[in-house]
C-alpha cells in the first residue's frame, strides 16, 4: 500500500508580529492615558481588564469606545500627548518574547512589528526593550493608511521585505489580527496572551493557535 501524502509544512522567511497583547503587556500604560482623557471630563476611572477590551483597533477606536465626552479627535491628541510619560514604567515585555525574537534573528528569518498602535509609541517601546538589532520593518497605522482589520500593513511590510505572502507568517493575539492576516493572504498564528478570549480565538480559525510566544521557536526549528 502506498504511504498516504502529508502536505508539506511551509518554510517562511518571515515572521511578523503585533504589539500590544502579543509582544508586551502594554495595557497599564493605555488604561492610565486613557483615564488621563476621562479625568478632563470628570469621569470617573476604568479598570485595566475594560481598557483592554477595546486595545488593539487603533487610537479613535479605543478613545471612542472609553471617553464619551468631548469629541474623538481631540481626545486621541490628548492621548497622544500624555502617553510618553507612562510608557515606559506601564509596558513590560511578555514571557519568552525577547529570547525567541533573538534566535529567530540568529537563524536568519527577517522580522516585523506591524500594530495599530501609534507607531512613534511602537519605536519607543522597541528601542526601551533593545529589540531593534532583530526587526527589519516596523509599521504602524500612519504607515499604513488604514487600521487593522485591513491588509494594508502586512501589505506594505511584504512590500518592504519584498516577499510574497506564502513566505511570511503573522503572529497576534486577535481576532482582528486572524482578520488581516487572512485578508492578505499570510499565515497566521494566535498567542493567548492579549485582548481577545481563547474562544474568539478558535472560533475565527487561526492556522496555529498557541499558548505562548515560545512555543513559536519549536514549530519554526
Amino acid at each position: 500500500m502506498r504511504p498516504q501524502a502529508t502536505a508539506a509544512r511551509p518554510t517562511f522567511r518571515a515572521v511578523l508580529f503585533d504589539f500590544d497583547g502579543t509582544l508586551a503587556d502594554s495595557y497599564p500604560a493605555i488604561t492610565a492615558s486613557v483615564n488621563h482623557v476621562r479625568a478632563r471630563y470628570g469621569l470617573p476611572p476604568l479598570p485595566v481588564a475594560e481598557v483592554k477590551r477595546h486595545v488593539g483597533r487603533g487610537p479613535e477606536y479605543l478613545l471612542r469606545h472609553t471617553c464619551p465626552a468631548g469629541s474623538v479627535p481631540d481626545n486621541v491628541a490628548e492621548y497622544r500627548a500624555h502617553h510618553p510619560s507612562v510608557l515606559r514604567e506601564g509596558t513590560h515585555l511578555l514571557p519568552g518574547v525577547y529570547e525567541t525574537l533573538k534566535r529567530l534573528h540568529e537563524r536568519g528569518l527577517r522580522q516585523g512589528v506591524c500594530s495599530n498602535k501609534p507607531v512613534a509609541f511602537t519605536y519607543q517601546l522597541v528601542d526601551i526593550f533593545n529589540l531593534a538589532p532583530f526587526l527589519d520593518v516596523i509599521l504602524g497605522p500612519e504607515d499604513a493608511g488604514r487600521v487593522k482589520p485591513a491588509p494594508d500593513i502586512l501589505l506594505l511590510a511584504l512590500a518592504r521585505l519584498q516577499l510574497p505572502a506564502a513566505e511570511a507568517l503573522y503572529i497576534g493575539d486577535m481576532v482582528v489580527d486572524i482578520q488581516t492576516a487572512r485578508a492578505a493572504g499570510v499565515t497566521v498564528w494566535s498567542v493567548q496572551t492579549g485582548s481577545d478570549e481563547v474562544g474568539a480565538l478558535r472560533d475565527a480559525k487561526p492556522d496555529r493557535l498557541l499558548s505562548k510566544m515560545s512555543d513559536v521557536l519549536n514549530l519554526l526549528a
